[in-house]
């Protein structure tokens, strides 16, 4: 419909009372929202209580690495390159903003998929320098730097978490397409897809 989120967003954080804003993002991480919620529906289906909410709700937020992924392939099409071999910068594998923990981190599944499907993958974090290998995930990465050269060799930067040290300025120069998914950016630019 053309509707832009992070405008309705804005707009309904000026109501004065009752309202607390709550922002998209690739899906969710961390070592609660993520896993808890599970455990509510686990112990209800004891008492064939259903929690069909909890359950959708999981069910969209583990969708949404997938959803990054087809806006990043439909991003890359709209200039002619392919996904296959296309070179990726990911900004960000902490599960949120300024921080240094990937528990369920999107970025990491984000990362898995675009490796699986063909990508050539690489990430930016200042506060986690390298991936060790995890429970879930093999990845076995070290922070790229950000630097003007570096960033602009890349097809697509996708901004999976919207560190405070991340300029949103530099990114949009450098830059070649832009997917973000946090908002980071927030003026409207051609190059700019919101996802």
């Amino acid at each position: 419909m053309g509707i832009d989120i992070w405008e309705v967003i804005e707009a309904a954080k000026t109501k004065p009372f009752g309202f607390q804003a709550f922002y998209p993002g690739p899906g969710l991480g961390g070592h609660c929202i993520p896993v808890d919620p599970f455990y509510l529906t686990w112990k209800a289906k004891e008492y064939e209580f259903h929690t069909r909410f909890i359950e959708l709700a999981g069910e969209i937020n583990d969708n949404m690495p997938y959803y990054v992924y087809l806006r990043t392939m439909e991003a890359l099409n709209s200039v002619g390159k392919s996904f296959k071999n296309a070179k990726i910068l990911i900004l960000g594998v902490a599960y949120k903003k300024d921080v240094d923990d990937m528990r369920e981190s999107p970025a990491l599944k984000i990362i898995t998929i675009f490796q699986d499907k063909g990508a050539i993958v690489d990430y930016n974090d200042p506060y986690i320098p390298e991936i060790p290998p995890l429970r879930k995930y093999h990845l076995k990465m070290h922070s790229t730097d950000l630097t003007r050269e570096n960033i602009s060799s890349y097809d697509v930067v996708v901004i999976a978490t919207d560190h405070s040290v991340y300029d949103p300025n530099f990114i949009l120069e450098n830059a070649q397409l832009i997917i973000d998914t946090r908002n980071l950016i927030k003026i409207k630019h051609p190059k700019v897809i919101k996802a």
